[in-house]
């Protein structure tokens, strides 16, 4: 009860506020006082029910004719959820999502309920013949922003992408000095590991272990960040500048990549990102890099008062379309207008960053959109010269969408 009363709580929110869904059960889940496995039957009811918001309202319609009551369509959604896309028992789905129920709701809902119910199969069996908007719960333009670029098959596999769970990757920290404990990380992990495409990388079944977290022996990191470290390739004693470095994952993984020897700064222009993200190199036992503030999308004839960099790694602000599974409120804050305006601003960053470039030296330009706005036509703005481009594209390669290429002047 508690698991599904903080998931409706936490829907309610998310429909009146901004705020992320995860920071909202991050605050209930505490209120709540949940044990790991009522947080993670939370988690999965608020997810899955934002990511496949159309799909129920779609099937509260046949037999909801009108508007209802926010609490009411929320209570429809989260029992519709669970009857439909769930592996919970459908007694329980109904039963517990009734108990949530006021008074006055529990007939109407309990009603709807197992009228679905009985329907079910007919119902799954029509969902095929619906709009892939009302399917998949994801915007029409996306949709065929997705189409016309990479066809409609990859756009119905991306789209079967962002609805599932995301799995966890965690990367071994080798630069973590307490050697015995990360031999035993690397023997524990050792079933689970990526390859060597991947080096250091794991997938975590189950929750993370906080000793490892705490003790700074692992860093919770999608695999797909690593095309743009990889992509750098930093050198011992270069002088590397990672420019929009919050939270320091890309700059955690970059130390460690040269087994941190040089000089390595790490900017961002948010006051808190810095605290986190020093706050992440501490706990990583990264005391070498240096975090400064900067806000690269002002134009500066000497930023970071002229400093020369051999390497610049610019993970730049995007759509995150590439992430939409992970993310899940992206999907219903993303507007037509965010690419032409991304784009720009990514623009304007190359070019103040590719300042701070040594002659000869590398920018690596990255995103975490698959959106060629954002990633082919912002490099054709940028007047550099593209050496090399990789990508990451989810329903390829199994992992977050991701962009890089290097550029030079």
């Amino acid at each position: 009860m508690s698991a599904r009363r903080c998931a409706l709580e936490a829907l309610s929110q998310w429909e009146e506020t901004s705020r992320y869904a995860s920071d909202i059960l991050t605050d209930l889940g505490g209120r709540f006082r949940l044990t790991p496995q009522d947080r993670a039957l939370a988690q999965e009811i608020l997810f899955g029910t934002i990511r496949n918001l159309y799909l129920l309202d779609t099937i509260i319609e046949k037999f909801r004719k009108g508007s209802l009551q926010n609490a009411t369509q929320d209570l429809l959604r989260i029992g519709l959820y669970q009857l439909f896309l769930t592996e919970i028992a459908e007694h329980a789905a109904v039963n517990e999502t009734v108990s949530l129920c006021k008074k006055h709701e529990k007939g109407f809902v309990n009603a709807i309920l197992r009228n679905a119910q009985r329907q079910k199969d007919e119902i799954l069996a029509d969902i095929k013949n619906w709009s892939l908007e009302d399917q998949y719960s994801q915007p029409e333009f996306l949709i065929e922003r997705w189409t016309e670029q990479y066809g409609e098959e990859a756009a119905v596999s991306l789209c079967h992408w962002n609805n599932q769970p995301p799995k966890v990757y965690g990367r071994i920290n080798s630069l973590a000095p307490d050697k015995e404990a990360l031999a035993r990380v690397r023997a524990d992990t050792q079933a689970f590991l990526l390859g060597e495409d991947y080096p250091d990388f794991f997938v975590i079944e189950g929750p993370p272990n906080t000793f490892w977290l705490d003790e700074g022996l692992i860093y919770i990191q999608d695999p797909s960040t690593s095309r743009a470290c990889s992509l750098l390739a930093p050198q011992p004693g270069e002088s590397i500048l990672d420019a929009c470095g919050a939270p320091g994952g890309k700059a955690a993984l970059l130390a460690a990549m040269r087994g941190n020897e040089g000089r390595l700064v790490a900017t961002d222009n948010v006051e808190t990102r810095l605290e986190q993200m020093q706050q992440n190199f501490n706990r990583l036992h990264l005391s070498d890099i240096e975090v400064t503030l900067a806000d690269w999308a002002v134009e500066s004839e000497e930023p970071l008062g002229g400093e020369k960099f051999d390497a610049i790694l610019l993970d730049a602000p995007c759509s995150n379309t590439g992430v939409m599974r992970r993310r899940i409120d992206v999907r219903w804050r993303i507007q037509p207008r965010d690419f032409a305006t991304s784009a720009k601003l990514q623009t304007t960053l190359i070019q103040n960053t590719a300042k701070a470039l040594k002659p000869g030296g590398r920018l690596i330009y990255s995103t975490c959109s698959i959106d060629r706005v954002e990633n082919e036509e912002v490099l054709e703005a940028s007047g550099m010269t593209v050496e090399k481009v990789v990508t990451s594209l989810p329903w390829q390669d199994g992992h977050d969408g991701a962009f890089a290429a290097i550029l030079r002047a």
